[in-house]
């Protein structure tokens, strides 16, 4: 499947980046072998592969929740670099 200088262009407008006619030319040719590449694989017979979620054997790592003391709020605040009425106290972000 070949990329049109087009299509790069509009992935590139609804992502919000801007590329050069140059590089634009150059995406086009990159994801296009990409495109290809991945069309050459949908092609493979993977009907004998079983399917599987992750490379490495999982194993069930839950454990039962266990019900233990929290820290006090004084605890939990003692290495904040500030506090102010039992909260942490923070930048502020938005003006």
């Amino acid at each position: 499947m070949s990329l049109t200088r087009e299509d790069v262009t509009y992935v590139a407008n609804l992502a919000r980046l801007e590329f050069s006619e140059d590089e634009v030319t150059a995406l086009a040719e990159q994801l296009g072998a990409v495109l290809n590449y991945a069309e050459t694989l949908s092609g493979l017979d993977t009907s004998k592969i079983k399917a599987t979620e992750h490379v490495l054997a999982v194993q069930n790592v839950f454990r039962e929740d266990e019900i233990k003391s929290c820290l006090s709020n004084e605890e939990a605040l003692a290495n904040a670099p500030e506090s102010e009425a039992g909260c942490f106290k923070v930048p502020r972000v938005m003006e």
